[in-house]
């Protein structure tokens, strides 16, 4: 079966029930508004017009504005922008170097795997949030800084599951085959260990994006995150409680953004779960 007929396979299971379609619409919806935020914002999410400050849905600002008269709508679809790259950029980040040392561990004498295991383990005893805060008021606010943080603490999450998969897969019968037809290790890591554990990965890739989203809306709301005038979600929902009074609208919009978006991609990571892993996936009809 080719990989575009497993994926619209995957893809059709995922939709086969009511909580993986939902995620399945919500995600596509994100991650559009993410891609094409230049053309789908009516507004330039920066401009200012105080004279129009709190002002009400209309033609023209379609969910209203916010302290400075900044169009709402606007920065809502930037800051699923920041969200989405904030997210994909660490846990790629972090997927590539899991994968690698859980490789490198299921590989390696024991010695060495040892040592990378305890490295895993110091990681994992610092909470993402509260490393992250405690980084970033020592540096100063920074995107880039954010996505670090979040991409080291998320190293060991990939990195045991890959060395978990490779164990499994390492006494394969093909891959014993390989060995005695003289395959060096690049080849058979890039050829059959990468296409064997990638499903695993890619669902706990998946599952983790409403978990970095959430961090970093965390962080920007108490100011250590996105720098403003940058639109984020955390930052919109900082500036509409600090001017609740005001008005609720700024507020109750953006806090419905993220609320929405991190119960997208959490269906859609446990639909994907159920439709890749035959083991995990159930009948929901």
């Amino acid at each position: 079966m080719s990989a575009a007929a497993a994926s619209i396979g995957v893809l059709k299971r995922m939709g086969g029930h009511l909580g993986g379609l939902v995620g399945l619409v919500i995600v596509t919806v994100v991650v559009a508004a993410a891609l094409f935020a230049p053309w789908l914002a009516t507004h330039d999410p920066d401009a200012l017009d105080v004279m129009n400050r709190f002002a009400g849905p209309s033609w023209q600002h379609w969910l209203g504005t916010d302290h400075l008269g900044r169009d709402l709508y606007s920065r809502l679809i930037h800051g699923a922008r920041v969200a989405m790259a904030v997210a994909v950029t660490a846990i790629a980040l972090a997927l590539t170097v899991g994968t690698l040392l859980g490789i490198l561990a299921a590989s390696l004498p024991a010695r060495s795997e040892r040592f990378i295991l305890i490295l895993f383990d110091i990681i994992s005893s610092f909470p993402s949030l509260v490393l992250a805060l405690a980084v970033v008021a020592v540096f100063g606010p920074s995107t880039l800084l954010v996505v670090i943080i979040v991409a080291v603490t998320l190293i060991p999450h990939f990195g045991r599951v890959a060395r978990a998969q490779v164990l499994t897969v390492a006494t394969a019968p093909f891959i014993e085959a390989e060995r005695i037809l003289g395959a060096s290790f690049p080849r058979i890591v890039l050829s059959h260990l990468l296409t064997n554990i990638a499903g695993p990965l890619v669902v706990l890739a998946s599952m983790d994006v409403p978990v970095v989203i959430t961090i970093e809306a965390g962080l920007s709301f108490i100011g250590l995150g996105v720098r403003p005038p940058l639109a984020s979600w955390g930052t919109l929902i900082y500036d509409g409680y600090a001017y609740l009074s005001d008005s609720t609208l700024p507020v109750l919009i953006s806090s419905a953004a993220l609320g929405i978006a991190t119960l997208g991609f959490t269906l859609f990571g446990e639909a994907l779960r159920d439709a890749v892993d035959p083991r995990l996936n159930r009948d929901h009809g």
